[in-house]
């Protein structure tokens, strides 16, 4: 059947997924880039607090007191909070950190487990702090802009990975097609493809799994709506939490070391994650009983309530089907379990996946420099300038932060914030150098130079990294591996790892200029 005469023929499916690919990929892959990227170094983030924070390079404690170890401190650090929360130590973060708010601001301290030493101040957020929160707020906390952003961002990866399954002619070909010997374009989608169609699961659990942990942000409007001013009244039923006002009257807070082994006994083993004393000081004292989740994939914290003054059990929190859900999905994506083969393929897909962001912006550039260099259009010298910011350019910014951590004296004030000050100030630098290189004189055949110099720039700021750390800390890679202190000398390796991994990139992008290569064969093979 046709259509009549003057009348358009509807578009296909697969066109009409092209469309939409091609368009949500180049407007969104930079941020999608930095979202996976942040997301991968997150999968380590307690190491790297232990290379950014060399105070904290400490073994982990045979046991652990509250009584003994965090109460003293507490009682001098703040009396008067009507809070103290502290993270027990583990195998990857060693310290103890004692927390509490002072005037409405976030107050942090860190004690050696072992001896109950109050550690100085570290003047860094580390990855903790910096790295993990990038990836699912983007540091933007207006109105929870950032964790909407993430949620539009989540939508627009969804949408992409099922369009490119239906434009993929030869999904089962593409698996195993990878040609590195063939020209640069031809490499460049072969990389793309078999990356995205590789890890295609992996892709879309963890991109679903991350819209299903910020379920609350999002139903933070239909919350207000039916709990009004209450709406924390929501997470005590969710969590079916207990909640105990001041009586005003001063109380004795009895052995928190007690309720800990009582706490132990009734999880029937298990490790605790953090404990919160409120009211210390009242007569109706509660403290609550965090589990740490390691031996199970739920992000289930199973917490605990006691009577601070009698140590008698209160309550516990219990999940409904539905909570219990989302905690296996939180735990999914989050990784809480201590299983080491299993967080590096996090890391390694994780990186596949920045791989695949990546070479999708360089193929958007490679199918359309030369037409819209012939028709004296720039379009794609803008997007080739933000790919390259977009995905060198941060881990460019990345290692520069590394390299302010080491160099920044300790004593200076505002030191955490000149240290994350370097990350931006530094990523708007390669935006700069990306666009001032595109529109150089004479250079506009050659795309690649931006991606080239920064791909260099990474790699001299990894080895400078590392060799920083050896000189001003002490604990050079050969010291790290021989007493086995993985958390710093696997940061280390993978520093060296991705110094050599920019070199051969950087001469890789040198090889043919993606001018001269010529688009006529890419687009033929693009479309055999």
């Amino acid at each position: 059947m046709t259509a009549p005469a003057g009348t358009a023929m509807p578009p296909r499916l697969r066109h009409a997924m092209d469309y939409l690919h091609t368009w949500a990929g180049v407007l969104c892959s930079a941020l999608l880039f930095l979202v996976f990227f942040m997301g991968t170094l997150s999968v380590f983030d307690q190491e790297l607090d232990r290379w950014m924070m060399p105070a904290t390079r400490l073994a982990p404690p045979a046991a652990v007191s509250f009584d003994r170890l965090a109460r003293p401190h507490l009682e001098q650090l703040a009396p008067d909070a009507k809070q103290w929360t502290v993270q027990y130590p583990t195998r990857r973060a060693p310290t103890m950190r004692l927390s509490w708010f002072d005037k409405g601001a976030l107050q942090t301290r860190d004690i050696d487990a072992a001896t109950g030493r109050l550690l100085p101040p570290s003047g860094s957020k580390g990855g903790t702090g910096f790295f993990f929160p990038f990836h699912y707020m983007l540091h933007i906390t207006w109105l929870d802009l950032g964790y909407w952003l993430l949620a539009l961002l989540s939508v627009a990866m969804l949408a992409l990975l099922v369009s490119g399954v239906i434009i993929h002619k030869k999904i089962f070909t593409d698996f195993f097609a990878f040609r590195p010997a063939r020209s640069r374009q031809r490499a460049t989608l072969d990389l793309h493809h078999v990356s995205a169609v590789l890890l295609l699961p992996f892709h879309f659990t963890i991109t679903l799994t991350g819209l299903i942990i910020m379920v609350f942000v999002y139903t933070k409007p239909a919350v207000a709506l039916v709990y009004g001013k209450q709406a924390d009244q929501l997470t005590r039923e969710a969590f079916a939490l207990v909640q105990r006002a001041p009586s005003g009257q001063r109380g004795e807070l009895a052995s928190v070391d007690a309720m800990a082994a009582q706490a132990k006994q009734l999880w029937g083993g298990g490790e605790i994650r953090r404990v919160s004393v409120r009211n210390p000081h009242d007569a109706q004292a509660s403290v609550d009983f965090q589990r740490r989740p390691h031996d199970q994939i739920s992000y289930d914290t199973r917490m605990l309530t006691f009577d601070g003054a009698s140590g008698a059990l209160l309550g516990r929190s219990e999940l409904s089907s539905t909570f219990a859900l989302q905690r296996f999905f939180t735990g999914l994506h989050m990784l809480p379990f201590d299983h080491w083969w299993l967080r590096w393929l996090y890391f390694g897909m994780g990186l596949a996946s920045c791989v695949m962001i990546g070479t999708g912006m360089l193929l958007w550039v490679e199918k359309r420099r030369a037409r819209q260099a012939k028709e004296g259009r720039t379009s794609y010298l803008v997007v080739n300038a933000v790919a390259a910011a977009g995905s060198v350019g941060v881990l460019v910014a990345t290692l520069a932060m590394l390299v302010s951590n080491k160099l920044l004296p300790e004593a200076i004030a505002g030191r955490a914030l000149l240290e994350q000050g370097s990350f931006f100030v530094v990523w708007i630098g390669a935006l700069v150098h990306a666009l001032a290189r595109a529109w150089q004189p004479g250079s506009r055949g050659d795309l690649g130079t931006a991606w080239r110099e920064q791909a260099w720039a990474s790699a001299l700021l990894a080895l400078l990294a590392v060799a920083l750390n050896g000189v001003l800390t002490g604990d050079h890679l050969l010291r790290t591996l021989s007493q086995g202190n993985m958390a710093v000398g696997g940061t280390d390796l993978v520093l060296l790892a991705s110094a050599a991994l920019a070199v051969l990139t950087a001469r890789r992008l040198r090889a043919r200029s993606t001018l001269k290569a010529g688009a006529g064969p890419f687009l033929k093979e693009a479309a055999a």
